[in-house]
C-alpha cells in the first residue's frame, strides 16, 4: 500500500513516546530531499532516548529502532525510502515506532 515519504524532520516516537532521533550520520538519502529534508531510507538507525516503559529484565526500556523495512519501488542511494506505513522495530521491546507529525503530503511511494 502506498504511503508517504519520511525525511528527516519528520517527529517519531517509540510505542510508549520516547524520544526517537537518528543515530547515524548522513547516509544514502541525503542527496534526496523533501520538503527540504534529506528523505529517511531503510538502513537508518535510531536512538530511543527517555522511553518510560520500567526496566525489566529483558525487555525494557526502548533504547534503539530500526525501520524493518521500506518501498519496494522508490529508492534513494540504492536504499528502499521509508514510508509512513512502513513496519519498525525497537529495541529490546519489539514494539513499533509512531509516526506523530510533520509527515510531508506531495510525495508518496510503494
Amino acid at each position: 500500500m502506498p504511503g508517504y515519504l519520511l525525511h528527516a524532520g519528520t517527529t517519531v516516537a517509540c510505542a510508549h513516546t520516547g524520544e526517537v532521533t537518528p543515530a547515524t550520520g548522513p547516509g544514502p538519502g541525503t542527496r534526496v530531499k523533501v520538503g527540504g529534508f534529506p528523505v529517511t531510507v531503510a538502513t537508518d538507525m535510531y536512538t530511543v532516548r527517555h522511553c518510560p516503559l520500567p526496566a525489566q529484565p529483558g525487555t525494557g526500556p526502548c533504547v534503539s529502532a530500526l525501520w524493518a523495512k521500506g518501498a519496494s519501488r522508490v529508492l534513494a542511494g540504492g536504499v528502499p525510502v521509508v514510508l509512513s506505513d512502513s513496519p519498525s522495530v525497537c529495541t529490546p521491546t519489539g514494539t513499533p515506532l509512531t509516526v506523530q507529525v510533520a509527515v510531508q503530503r506531495r510525495v508518496r511511494g510503494v
